[in-house]
């Protein structure tokens, strides 16, 4: 869809550069019936009846690849006490995760896992926190001198301005195709809204809730996050999985077969600092190969070939015998459960050991 577009293919209308879906063969009667969500959608989000209508797409981000970066129990490595699970975090159940149906499966075995160790983790002397109400009145203050500024300002930034110019930014420049000089573009500009956020002005004095003031308070926060991204992306020479760099376009796991973390020093740093965690392929129970899309060209990492030759060989010793084993000799893990969680999962036509069973016996 985005090459699509690219290539000059796409729709000019109120709804920005899009493709029309067509679904309108399918019949009223089936869209009302099977599709009844996706009518709804278009009906209240576009405005347009799917029965009737063409349908404006184009391609969006809706899932996080990545995150809070936590241990096997969801915890940060860096403050103590905080848990993460689901999109929220790097957890590694699925690696870099780019499939939706695999966020789903990470949000409901994230929440059993970490949910446990949680309820441990609160249970325990460690969790117990001494904090001077002094502590909390400085960090309180400190907040409602930020929202007050917004509100006393005398900038002329509209934080809807800023955050709009944001997501365009990121839309055309961080996208599914990347390249070196959009990325370096996409950098500097959103150094720049950072620049323009500091002179962001809140007019409404409305009491209540005010959509105003949240933006404000929120895309300073949105800028940091998309310099993270854009400056981790241009700093990243090659092309893996949703990162597509056309001007790196080989999958390079001798050089970048490791993970991207960004920190950030709030009062002091105007950019993210970068640093990467290297991934150990001889503890890999499915060592990188081809995936079953994308082109099958790389560049191999040199333990590759040797961790392979180990699981198959693994494999094979097991082929008709006892699954657990099998992954233990793999990758063993169910040490690293809560301990209510570490029985044998069972599987129809296996017995207890994990073999195969013939039908009747």
């Amino acid at each position: 869809m985005e090459h699509h577009i690219l290539s000059g293919k796409g729709v000019q209308s109120r709804f920005g550069e899009h493709l029309w879906l067509d679904i309108r063969l399918l019949g009223k009667k089936h869209i009302e019936g099977k599709l009844r969500e996706v009518k709804e959608i278009c009906e209240y989000f576009l405005g347009v009846d799917p029965i009737k209508d063409l349908i404006p797409v184009r391609p969006c981000q809706h899932y996080s690849m990545g995150g809070v970066r936590t241990n096997y129990k969801g915890e940060s490595p860096q403050l103590r006490g905080l848990f993460a699970a689901g999109e929220a975090a790097c957890w590694d159940m699925h690696g870099f995760n780019r499939l939706g149906g695999n966020s789903v499966a990470e949000t409901a075995v994230a929440g059993m896992i970490v949910g446990e160790f949680m309820a441990d983790y609160v249970g325990t002397e460690g969790a117990d926190i001494t904090v001077s109400t002094a502590l909390i009145r400085d960090a309180y203050n400190m907040q409602a001198s930020r929202l007050a500024g917004y509100c006393n300002s005398k900038g002329n930034e509209n934080p809807f301005h800023i955050m709009r110019s944001m997501q365009e930014l990121m839309s055309s420049n961080v996208a599914i195709f990347r390249h070196g000089d959009k990325l370096q573009e996409a950098v500097s500009q959103l150094q720049a809204l950072r620049e323009r956020a500091k002179n962001i002005a809140v007019h409404s004095s409305a009491r209540g809730g005010s959509p105003e003031l949240v933006a404000a308070y929120r895309v300073e926060s949105m800028l940091r996050l998309s310099l993270c991204v854009a400056q981790g992306a241009l700093a990243r020479e090659e092309s893996r999985g949703a990162h597509f760099r056309e001007d790196f376009k080989l999958r390079n796991d001798k050089d970048w077969l490791c993970r991207t973390l960004a920190s950030w020093n709030m009062s002091e740093d105007f950019m993210p600092t970068l640093n990467y965690e290297p991934l150990d392929v001889m503890k890999m129970e499915m060592p990188p190969g081809w995936r079953g899309y994308g082109a099958k060209d790389r560049v191999d990492h040199p333990d590759t070939p040797v961790r392979q030759a180990e699981v198959d060989s693994i494999k094979a010793k097991y082929e008709n015998g006892n699954r657990f084993d099998c992954q233990d000799e793999l990758m063993a893990y169910r040490a690293k459960l809560p301990e209510a969680l570490q029985g044998k999962n069972a599987r129809l036509g296996e017995d207890d050991n994990g073999r195969l069973v013939e039908a009747g016996n």
